[in-house]
Formats: structure tokens, sequence, C-alpha cells
């Protein structure tokens, strides 16, 4: 969500005339009245603390989504200045703890800019903060693990038994608190919230059934703090556990290579018990490969993969590649023979410093998928690649955007943010004539070109945490329309 400035003063907060009337069993009204929706779309706050509430009102996850009736009601004139006008609509936080929940639907999904879910205490517009502390959750829906902006979870004392295992997809996850629940268990997909090792809290998992900890956790190496106290770990020696964090760690990561998991993770990224690679092969199922026409290799730590898999995949009609959050410092020379059937490919969370020029075999390419890795360019011979629509170079070394990403003429969703770009060649960008989503957060851009505000085909265009003057918070905060016309005009006459 954009980081949006308060439209009330300090202290006012939406009246609640009656906060027991969800629970009255005769006709209810509607959770969300349309005054309260209107002005949480305008200020971008809504604060449902301490109302009560068993379940989340359907409105909320929709809410700048117009009613039937604002529908019949909408003004197509674009002279009107009164009421309420959608251009002006901004995304919006809400405060939900101190509440009765017990679950939360999958629709949380929609609010894939979501910043935070509780305004009170988060004072910093850079932080993308949930705070469902408090209530009665016993476990986050699938969907939840697609807010990929969340920085901060805070679901202290709650219910939740287990925690999903596409958790290591929210990579960009801070700070967590898990204390006081129920979890009997960790994923250890946990061990890939690498940002999370420099600001978990002292609290973090205390107080739960927790017998055992993942050895996966023992690869944050620069965890400062791991609070396990309150649990009871029948798996781990009590004096390992009072030693403090850096010895458990230890202990943990010491486990990793004895388990049969780590032994697993020895063979198949290239240790002495690689055997040629034939153990990974044989787990490659052909039936599965003709059937999902995908082959998914992520989460296995390879360093490497053998040709034979390519091969494989290329005569199975295997078109989506995924080789996503693993350790390769190069792309395999294998996958060479899979490229002409590839339209998708996943080379995400891994150590790449540099992609190979066979790459612009794969002509058929729609999806590429870059981030996380130590990229600070891309070989020419990719712009070949003509029908690529979707790419994400997020979280690389780009001083600039590649040159041969701008000749991609049927881009239409290009993610750049949290690199070192310092500016933009509109000369090359004007000519993503499909282009409708521009991700340039956390750059080094230090003057936004005017001209941007010609390409009124965006439909979303996110330039936070770059160090330009102008456009101002107030201004990017409005939403894309508003950014785009701020620009125009500031096109010299």
């Amino acid at each position: 969500m954009s980081r949006i400035p308060k439209a009330q003063q300090p202290g006012h907060r939406f009246k609640w005339s009656n906060p027991q009337a969800c629970f009255d069993s005769q006709k209810k009204p509607p959770a969300l009245s349309l005054n309260v929706i209107k002005l949480a779309r305008k200020s971008g706050e809504l604060n449902l603390t301490g109302v009560g509430l068993a379940d989340v009102p359907d409105q909320l996850w929709n809410i700048n989504n117009l009613t039937e009736d604002e529908r019949r009601e909408l003004s197509i004139s674009l002279d009107e200045c009164d009421g309420d006008r959608w251009w002006d609509q901004a995304d919006f936080d809400e405060a939900l703890n101190d509440n009765a929940l017990t679950s939360l639907p999958d629709t949380i999904g929609n609010l894939h800019h979501l910043t935070k879910l509780n305004i009170r205490q988060a004072l910093h517009f850079a932080f993308c903060v949930v705070c469902l502390y408090r209530n009665k959750l016993q476990r986050l829906p699938d969907s939840f693990y697609q807010l990929k902006e969340l920085r901060q979870l805070l679901a202290h004392h709650n219910e939740m038994a287990e925690l999903g295992d596409d958790v290591g997809n929210l990579s960009l996850l801070e700070l967590v608190d898990l204390s006081h629940n129920k979890l009997s268990s960790l994923p250890a997909m946990i061990g890939f919230l690498s940002r999370a090792a420099n600001a978990w809290s002292g609290s973090t998992l205390s107080n739960n059934n927790l017998a055992s900890l993942p050895y996966e956790l023992g690869t944050l190496a620069h965890l400062k703090g791991l609070g396990v106290e309150g649990n009871p770990l029948r798996a781990i020696r009590r004096d390992i556990v009072k030693r403090g964090t850096v010895h458990l760690l230890k202990w943990l990561q010491d486990r990793l290579g004895e388990s049969p998991e780590g032994a697993a993770r020895k063979r198949l990224s290239g240790g002495a018990c690689l055997n040629d690679g034939s153990d990974l092969i044989e787990s490659i199922e052909k039936f599965a490969l003709k059937t999902t026409h995908a082959l998914e290799l992520s989460k296995r730590s390879l360093h490497d993969v053998p040709e034979e898999i390519f091969k494989m995949a290329a005569e199975c009609d295997a078109n989506t590649i995924d080789l996503s959050k693993n350790a390769l410092e190069s792309v395999p020379k294998g996958l060479e023979a899979a490229c002409p059937v590839m339209t998708e490919l996943n080379l995400s969370f891994n150590k790449l410093a540099a992609l190979p020029g066979f790459l612009c075999l794969a002509t058929k390419l729609t999806f590429l998928d870059l981030r996380n890795n130590q990229l600070n360019d891309l070989p020419g011979e990719m712009s070949m690649l003509s029908h690529v629509r979707e790419v994400n170079l997020s979280f690389n070394r780009f001083s600039r955007i590649p040159k041969v990403v701008m000749s991609w003429e049927s881009l239409e969703i290009l993610f750049a943010a949290d690199n070192k770009i310092e500016e933009l060649d509109m000369a090359q960008l004007q000519k993503l004539k499909q282009l409708a989503v521009l991700d340039l957060r956390n750059n080094n851009i230090r003057q936004v070109p005017p001209e941007l505000g010609n390409m009124r085909q965006l439909r979303s265009l996110q330039l936070e945490g770059n160090p330009f003057r102008n456009p101002r918070p107030a201004i990017l905060s409005k939403g894309t329309p508003a950014l785009l016309e701020f620009l125009r005009d500031r096109i010299p006459r």
C-alpha cells in the first residue's frame, strides 16, 4: 500500500454507536456503513479495533470496489469536483486486533499492496505491518503468504497450531512475533526468511508447544534473538537452550548436516555424495513432467543440475522451469536444451551474477523471474525475447533498467524495486506501449522525468523509497492517475 498521510485529527476514530450489534440475533445492520466506507477510501484508515468482531466484514477486502448503488450514481464527468472521486481513493490500512476473530478469509489475498493491518502504533510508513495479535486465529489462509510486501508480522496471543510451508515466500519479512500460540512445529521453509535474521524479537516463539526446532533455522547465522522459552523442547538439551541464540543456532546448523535432509541437500547440491546427479535424476518423474508440463526444482539447495534433466523436460514439453531458492552461482548449461519449449523461467533467490547468452533461444518466453540475485546487467542477446510480458528484477544490483528489457515490446509488468537504479531513459522506456505496471521503489532515483507522465497506459506506478524531492509523498499517496497527471503538468510547454 502507498504511504499515506492521516486525514483525520489525532485521536479521532470512527464512532460505533453499538459495538455489540454484530451479536444481535435480530436483523443486523451492515458491518461497514456507506459513510464509513467513504471515509476509509479518502483517508486510507479503517480502525476496527475492539468492536467485538467474530469475523471480518466482506466489504473490507473489496473496499475500493463500487457498490451497485454507487455504480448507478457514478458520474463520468471529469469536470465534476463535488462528491467522491474514484481516483482520489487511497490504499487503506486496517486495525483488527483485540477482537474475537476465529478465521481470516482467503480474500485477504486481494490486498496485494497491504502495508499494515494496525495503524495505531505503526508510525513508519516504510514498514509493511500486519498486526493480528490477541485474537483467536487458528491458522493463516494460504493466500496470506501472497502478501510479498510484508515486513512485520505480529500475531502473538492467538491459537495458531501451524504455519504454512509457503511462509518462505514472505522474503521481505523482518520482524516476527508468534509467541503465545499453539505451534507444535515449524516448516523448514522458515529458514528462507534471511531478512528476518537481524530483527527477530526476543519473544518470537516463546510459549508455544514446540518439541523441536527445524534445523534450517541454523542457516540464519546473523539472528540476534530467538526466544523459545515456555516450549517443551524435548529434542534439544536444556543447557543448549540456556547458552543463548548463538550456541542454539550452531547446534541446529551442525544437526542440519547430520540429518537425512541434510544428507539429501549434499547430494542435490553437488556435495561428495552427488554420484553424478543420479539421485536427482531418479527423483524426477517423467509422468509428472508430461502431465504438468513443469519442471519444479525449487528449494533444493542445488549448485548445479544435470543436463539429462533438462533434456527430459524438453522431451516432455515442460514449458515451465522453476529453479528458485537454490544456491546456483551460474545458470546450468543444460538449460539450453529446454529453451525452445520454455515459456516461464524462475531463477529467483539464487546467487547469479550473470546470465548466459543462450537464453536468447527461449523465444517463447513470456515470464521471467530474476529477483533476489546479484545481477547488474542482462546479455544483449536477450533482446530477441520479444514475447516477454512480465519480468521481475527486484533485489539485484542494476544501476539502470537493462536496455534489452526496454526492447521487449510485449512487456506489461516490470518489477525493478530494491536495486541501485539512478535514472530513467525515457527515450527507451516510452517504447514499452503495453507497460501497465512499473515498480521502481527503493532505488537511487534523484529526479523523476516529467515525460513519465505521458505513459498513460500505466495502471500502477510505484516510486516510493527514492531520494527525489518531487513528487512529494502526498502526491505519491494519491495513486497512479494523480501521479501521472502531476508529472504531465511539469512538462515544459
